[in-house]
Formats: structure tokens, sequence, C-alpha cells
């Protein structure tokens, strides 16, 4: 089940995953659905631990001309940010926003803590619903 940690934390850092897929497979192979829920959740919390980090590091490089925002659209995403808060982070889960929002919250510093607990909370939402699902739509399947 270290697998699943595993998936779940490469899946949540910019490298592509598929965290869900690997937990309902895991749920199907009879594994207890809360041990699986915990795992598959700490490891995609601090797999988007590692892009805030990642987000609060490269801030120091801003001013770099190899950075790969300029200013301008530095303030745009700063502005967007701004605009929706740090609730923003309950859409972590999602993929092709997700990721660029948890750097973004490191990039504009948001508190280690608060960061934690809004994707905790958006990723441990998302693996709750993938077993929920697996257990409406797959429980069939896996049993025969």
């Amino acid at each position: 089940m270290l697998s699943l940690f595993l998936v779940a934390l490469a899946s949540a850092t910019l490298l592509p995953g598929g965290s869900e897929l690997w937990l309902a497979r895991l749920w199907c192979q009879g594994e207890p659905a809360l041990v699986l829920w915990g795992l598959a959740t700490a490891g995609n919390t601090l797999g988007s631990l590692i892009n805030v980090a990642l987000g609060r590091y490269a801030r120091h490089y801003q001013d770099r001309r190899w950075f790969p925002v300029s200013p301008r659209g530095l303030a745009r995403a700063e502005r967007g940010y701004r605009r929706f808060g740090e609730a923003s982070l309950l859409l972590a889960w999602a993929p092709v926003i997700g990721d660029p929002l948890t750097v973004l919250a490191g990039l504009f510093r948001l508190p280690w803590w608060r960061a934690t607990l809004w994707i905790l909370i958006a990723k441990g939402g998302r693996y709750a619903l993938v077993l929920w699902l697996a257990e409406r739509l797959l429980a069939p399947l896996c049993a025969g």
C-alpha cells in the first residue's frame, strides 16, 4: 500500500499520475477503505505542499529573465488569486488547475498551516468521493 502513497504524492506534483485508479484497484483487492483514504490523502497533500514549497522558493527568482512567468503575468495571477482567495485551494484536486493553484499559494506566501488545511480538505474530499463511487459502481465488478 506504500505504492498508493507514492503514486498519490507524485500525481500531486507537476508529474502526471493516476492515483484515483490505483486507489480503486487496491479497494477492489479488499484493502481497508479508511487506510487507503488516509494514505492517498496524505501522499497527495504532501505532493501539493511540495508545489507550495516550489512556489515559495521560485519567488526569489521572479526578477530573472528566465523566470517562466512575466511580471505582467505574475501580477495578473496575483489579482486572480487575491480575488478568489485561499479558498481557491479547494480546487487543488482538479486536473490542470490544481497544481498551479498550489504553486501560487506558495508564490504568494500563504501560511503553511492554512495551505495545508485547505489542501487536506480538498484532497481528502476527492478521495472520499472516489471510494464512495468505487463502492457504488465497482463493487459488483470487484466481487466477480
